[in-house]
């Protein structure tokens, strides 16, 4: 295949990334560090000592925190420099989300306000909402929302009732509706709100200010989680917005709210990180100062499982969050010099091409988070289920990242369906070789070449395993045609072999690439890469096992189950001994410091 200068979202299932073209956090430079460090400093000072307050709902004091963060200019990072921000990279941004992920509740607000309730205007509004909106937005002065969610409309977005009517003198849209599920609406000052025009099939958006009469906010959800972060329902009764508020052009809104919320499952992806990171921390801490039977639990076999598999599965996911982060930078970066695209709409083209890779790491960052949560609260025990540890707030407020943006199961078949419609518009030739590996399947082999080198052999296994995937794909396609688009299970299936190939490869590039500079600690990471590749095998082996014999039988699903049991057979690992030498330096260090 001609090497491009870009991979193509997706295209990762057909085409072989080397080491040291990808981005990895080992390259994060002087300045990056920084900023992340003035982040961990915002949140020792201002976040952690009122966590138990914010948590009672306190809508005063999040806003005033929230804007004490735009006095430091945190709230600036994503916006352009022209506007009052700092202009930064995508991949800088996102360092920035991950450390900002740390901060409970108000990781929500903060993300929803610099995320969702400000770029919107960045990315598709005009000069003149941009210079009215986006500086005020970038230092705090005013507080964004981004109401797209109603009662009747939660994944079927565009089945929502709002109602935008030109008023007769031409001037005003006339809003009438109802949104749900709103976070930042009990302090917001603007709205980036959803609604369809007349009898248009398709939303339009618009800028709403709060004060606007007509806008009526509800009181706080009593939830279970994220109690900190303000949510509630938004009433629009007649309300006059200017005709200069629209978004966009009429009819785009549904666009809009599409591609803003790819660059939220994104940023939720690197959110996860920092939460994840925190609580794995509070966790060896624990495990270090806990007794039982006169020695502490950190010694105990069980419990340096749970610690080792809960930095794996964290440090694979970073690995693939910034893979495409820099794939994003890439992208963003020739849409501007190529295609001279406005610098807003640049930024989201670009989030918004790797839509297969948004939502992978938002299902698997979610579920990650979710996993180190739950060992967190059981490494803690008894402890761990008390509102006087962390972990318990942790706990609670995972739980909602695999609802928000999408709900994983929405975001499962999204990924299935992005990668095949994109295989089938031509961006890369995944029918095309599936074919040709479908038709031979008893002839595939997993043999190790003469002289393979420890990368060589990763990586092989990797390429097998995206030969599971491409049997899975062209076989089911095969069988089912059209069908295929409603049987959900197998949907799920392929997209979680999706998602492993993409965090396995990235987790590999990203060893190998830092490989010669660990010195001592190589080894150590290898550990990790060979524990997640055993498993990624085997889980890759289950899926593509389940949805071979949902669609076909008898001889013909035998041998392309025989050929899956073939790619996806690893070398066996001695995964105790990998996962006590990972969990040995945790606790050594006291903390999270892979």
């Amino acid at each position: 295949m001609e090497k491009k200068d870009y991979i193509k979202s997706g295209e990762f299932l057909v085409r072989d990334s080397e080491a040291n073209e990808i981005f990895v956090p080992e390259d994060f430079d002087e300045e990056q560090q920084m900023i992340a460090q003035t982040c961990k400093d915002f949140l020792e000072a201002e976040v952690y000592p009122h966590l138990d307050q914010l948590d009672t709902g306190d809508r005063e004091l999040m806003k005033e925190i929230l804007k004490k963060s735009g006095d430091l200019g945190l709230m600036g990072i994503s916006v352009p420099e022209e506007y009052g921000g700092f202009g930064q990279s995508f991949v800088t941004q996102m360092l920035a989300a991950e450390t900002i992920g740390a901060g409970f509740s108000f990781s929500v607000a903060f993300m929803a306000h610099c995320g969702i309730g400000t770029l919107p205007i960045v990315y598709y509004g005009n000069e003149e909402q941009r210079q009215k909106y986006v500086p005020l937005l970038s230092t705090g002065e005013l507080l964004g929302a981004y109401c797209l969610t109603e009662p009747g409309a939660g994944s079927d977005a565009n089945s929502g009732k709002s109602t935008a009517t030109l008023s007769e003198d031409g001037k005003h849209y006339i809003l009438n509706g109802q949104k749900m599920w709103i976070t930042n609406a009990g302090f917001c000052d603007t709205q980036v709100v959803f609604a369809k025009i007349d009898n248009d099939r398709i939303l339009s958006a618009f800028i709403v200010d709060s004060d606007m009469p007509g806008v009526v906010i509800g009181p706080d959800e009593h939830k279970m989680g994220i109690k900190g972060s303000s949510t509630a329902q938004i009433y629009y009764n007649d309300v006059k917005v200017p005709v200069e508020n629209m978004l966009g052009d009429r009819g785009e809104g549904f666009r809009i709210a599409l591609s803003i919320l790819h660059m939220g499952r994104m940023k939720l992806g690197a959110n996860v990180i920092g939460a994840a990171k925190m609580a794995i921390t509070d966790s060896v801490k624990y495990a270090n100062e806990r007794k039982q039977f006169c020695v502490l639990i950190s010694t105990f076999g069980a419990i340096q499982h749970k610690l080792a598999e809960m930095v794996i599965r964290t440090f694979a996911h970073e690995s693939a969050i910034y893979r495409v982060s820099k794939d994003i930078d890439d992208l963003m970066e020739r849409l501007k010099q190529r295609d001279a695209c406005d610098a807003g709409r640049a930024a989201i083209e670009g989030i918004s091409h790797y839509a297969v890779e948004d939502a992978i790491l938002k299902v698997y960052g979610s579920e990650v988070l979710d996993f180190v949560v739950d060992e967190a609260v059981q490494i803690h025990g008894g402890m761990g289920y008390s509102a006087e540890m962390n972990v318990e707030r942790g706990y609670r407020d995972s739980r909602i990242n695999r609802i928000f943006e999408g709900t994983n199961e929405i975001n499962r078949l999204l990924i299935t369906d992005t990668a095949l419609k994109r295989a089938k518009k031509g961006d890369f030739p995944l029918f095309e070789m599936a074919e040709d590996l479908y038709a031979k399947p008893d002839q595939l082999t997993n043999k190790a070449h003469e002289g393979e080198g420890y990368f060589e052999e990763k990586h092989r296994y990797v390429k097998n395993l995206k030969k599971s995937a491409m049997l899975v794909i062209h076989g089911a396609s095969k069988a089912l045609g059209r069908k295929l688009s409603k049987e959900q299970e197998i949907l799920n299936n392929i997209a979680d072999i999706i998602s492993e190939i993409y965090i396995a490869e990235s987790l590999a590039l990203r060893v190998e690439k830092t490989d010669a500079s660990r010195g001592e600690n190589a080894s150590l990471y290898r550990d990790i890469l060979d524990v997640f590749i055993y498993d990624a095998a085997a889980k890759v082996q289950k899926m593509a096992m389940d949805a071979i014999y949902s669609f076909v039988d008898g001889a013909e699903a035998d041998k392309v189950a025989g050929a899956i049991k073939t790619l996806s057979d690893t070398k066996g690992v001695n995964v105790k001994e990998a996962r006590r030498r990972i969990a040995e330096k945790l606790i050594d260090d006291n903390t999270y410091a892979f």
